[in-house]
C-alpha cells in the first residue's frame, strides 16, 4: 500500500512539473534568448506597441486619440468581461485600425487553475472578442505572463499563438511614474522588440493609466530617433 501511494504521489509531482513548465519562460531573460517568437521578437526594423487590460471607457479612448493623432497602429490585449461591458469601444478599436487580441476572459493566474477551467476561460474569451468584434484573435497573452501546459494545449486548440514581450514598462505599479515608465522600457527597447504597456487600471494601481499615457508620447519619439518603425504585431 505504501508503495501505491508513493507511486501516485510521483505521477502528481510529475503531472504538477509538466503543467508548470511553460511558466519557466516568464523569465524573461531566458525568453528573448532561447524562445523569441514568444518573447514577441520580430523584423529588426520595427517595434510593435501592445496594450493589455482593456477595453476601459475612462482610459481606453484618451490612448486611442494619442495614436491617432500620431498616426500609429497598436495591438490591443482584451480582457473578455471589459470588453463585454464596452462592446461600442472594442468595436471603435478596431475600426480605428487597431489589431485586437485575447488576454483571457478574467485575469486570473493560469498556474492554479485546471486545465478544464483553463480552456473554458479561453474559449469564452475567444467567442466574446469574435462575436462583438467581427475579428477573431489570432494573439494570446496570458495574464501575468504565466503559461502552463493547458494554456499552450487550448491556444492551440482555438488557433491562436501565445506571445509575451520584450520591454515592458511596469506601469501596473503604485509607484510608477512617466519618467520610470519611459525609462524600463527604454532599458530593454530595441528594434524587433514587443513592448507592453497597460491602457486600463482595472488590475493595476488606480490611475496607473495616466503615468503610461503621459509616458507614451516620449516613448513614440524615442523610437522615431532611433528611425524604427512602430506598429501592430501582425506587422511585426
Amino acid at each position: 500500500m505504501k508503495r501505491l501511494l508513493l507511486a501516485a504521489g510521483g505521477l502528481t509531482a510529475t503531472a504538477l512539473a509538466v503543467h508548470a513548465a511553460p511558466a519557466l519562460s516568464s523569465y524573461a531573460p531566458a525568453r528573448r534568448r532561447l524562445l523569441p517568437g514568444l518573447a514577441g521578437t520580430g523584423a529588426s526594423d520595427h517595434v510593435a506597441l501592445t496594450f493589455d487590460d482593456g477595453p476601459d471607457p475612462k482610459s481606453t479612448p484618451r490612448f486611442l486619440e494619442l495614436l491617432a493623432g500620431r498616426k500609429v497602429s497598436a495591438t490591443f490585449f482584451f480582457l473578455g468581461y471589459m470588453l463585454s461591458r464596452a462592446p461600442e469601444l472594442g468595436r471603435e478599436i478596431v475600426d480605428a485600425g487597431h489589431e485586437i487580441a485575447l488576454h483571457g476572459y478574467t485575469h486570473r493566474c493560469l498556474l492554479f487553475r485546471s486545465p478544464w477551467s483553463t480552456h473554458a476561460d479561453l474559449a469564452r474569451g475567444y467567442d466574446t472578442v469574435g462575436e462583438i468584434t467581427g475579428r477573431a484573435p489570432v494573439w494570446y497573452r496570458p495574464p501575468y505572463g504565466v503559461l502552463t501546459a493547458s494554456t499552450l494545449r487550448a491556444t492551440k486548440r482555438l488557433g491562436m499563438t501565445p506571445v509575451l514581450w520584450t520591454a515592458w514598462g511596469r506601469d501596473w505599479e503604485a509607484k510608477a511614474t512617466p519618467q520610470s515608465v519611459f525609462t524600463t522600457v527604454n532599458d530593454r527597447l530595441g528594434g524587433g522588440g514587443t513592448v507592453l504597456l497597460h491602457d486600463s487600471d482595472c488590475t493595476s494601481a488606480p490611475g496607473s493609466w495616466q503615468r503610461t499615457l503621459a509616458a507614451l508620447p516620449r516613448l513614440l519619439d524615442e523610437i522615431e530617433r532611433r528611425e524604427l518603425r512602430v506598429g501592430t504585431l501582425g506587422e511585426h
